[in-house]
C-alpha cells in the first residue's frame, strides 16, 4: 500500500472515532472517558505485543529514541486527549474536531524551525487553508 492511502485510511478511522468519544462522553465527566480509552489503548497493546511485534524490534531501539516515542505517547495519549475530551464534552464535535485536528499546521512550522525541513509555498498554502479554517469555524 502506498502512503497516500495509508494516510486515507487513518483520516477515516480518526473521523469515525471522535463520534464514538463524543458519544460515550454524554454519560461521562472527560476523565472517565479518558479511563476507558487507556482501556482501549491497553487492549491495542496486548494486540500489538502478542501478535504483532517481534521482541527484536523493541531491543533495537535505542534509549533517545525510546524516550522521544515513550514522551509523545505520553503528550497524545494523555495530556491531550485529556485537553480533547474537556472540548468534546463542552463544545459540537463538527466545530471541535476540525480546530483539534489542524495539528498539521503546528507540525509544519516545528518541521521547518526544528527538523531543518524545506519551506515551499505551496505548504504555507495549505497552512493558511487550515488557519482561515480554523478562523470559520471559531465565528461560525
Amino acid at each position: 500500500m502506498t502512503a497516500f492511502l495509508w494516510a486515507i485510511i487513518t483520516a477515516c478511522i480518526w473521523g469515525i472515532v471522535p463520534i464514538l468519544e463524543k458519544t460515550g462522553l454524554l454519560k461521562a465527566t472527560p476523565l472517565a472517558g479518558l479511563f476507558y480509552r487507556c482501556l482501549g489503548v491497553f487492549l491495542g497493546f496486548i494486540v500489538l505485543m502478542t501478535f504483532l511485534v517481534k521482541p527484536a524490534e523493541i531491543k533495537a531501539v535505542d534509549l533517545k529514541s525510546a524516550s522521544f516515542l515513550i514522551l509523545g505517547g505520553f503528550l497524545a495519549s494523555f495530556v491531550a486527549q485529556m485537553t480533547f475530551y474537556n472540548a468534546l464534552k463542552q463544545g459540537e464535535v463538527s466545530r471541535i474536531m476540525p480546530i483539534a485536528g489542524s495539528f498539521p499546521l503546528i507540525a509544519f512550522i516545528l518541521g521547518i524551525l526544528i527538523l531543518g525541513e524545506s519551506f515551499s509555498w505551496i505548504k504555507m498554502a495549505g497552512a493558511m487553508c487550515i488557519v482561515t479554517g480554523i478562523i470559520a469555524l471559531k465565528l461560525g
